[in-house]
């Protein structure tokens, strides 16, 4: 199966270039960083129709941050990130032939200029399919997966002694740090 060209529209609204090329670091290096695995290809396309459309729709504009992340640009990236866990990988494989993260699916990271992320989130909490939404707080962008299992997980993600400290978030409980 041919994979498509990065330029080519995931969805009405993104390209498969705008989830492999919207991180800092690729932005700085430029580094490779094209999907090898079809599965990868159609994990973004479902990110982008399940989760940024919706997004798209109820906010207007979304600025990405991270996106797709292949070897080479994750060898790069030196702090916070966890390829087995994250789902940034999509459906890619190591030189083993494993999935690079287990869990499969994809995700990316997002905020919506102006709108606090907490809102973001329990918007996409209540209206989408989703595996994984990590909170960081309101002025820090969003994560959030689709994968096979769509396990409807949100996490906060607090820094405590210069660690980032995850602490699950019901549903009830992010509609109240809303308000």
């Amino acid at each position: 199966m041919a994979t498509p060209d990065l330029d080519a529209r995931a969805t009405e609204n993104f390209t498969y270039g705008d989830l492999c090329h919207c991180s800092e670091t690729w932005r700085r290096t430029r580094v490779a960083n094209t999907p090898r695995e079809p599965d990868t290809y159609a994990a973004i396309r479902q990110l982008c129709a399940e989760i940024l459309e919706p997004a798209y729709a109820a906010f207007g504009s979304l600025e990405l941050t991270y996106g797709f992340a292949g070897p080479a640009l994750t060898r790069l990236i030196h702090r916070r990130i966890a390829p087995r866990l994250d789902q940034h990988a999509g459906y890619e494989r190591n030189r083993t032939g494993a999935l690079i993260c287990p869990r499969g699916g994809q995700a990316a990271d997002f905020r919506v200029p102006g709108v606090p992320a907490s809102r973001v989130a329990l918007h996409l909490a209540e209206t989408t399919p989703f595996d994984r939404i990590y909170f960081y707080g309101d002025d820090r962008p969003l994560h959030v997966s689709i994968g096979p299992q769509n396990a409807r997980q949100i996490v906060e993600l607090r820094v405590r002694n210069q660690r980032l400290v995850p602490r699950p978030l019901a549903l009830v409980t992010l509609g109240q740090m809303v308000g």
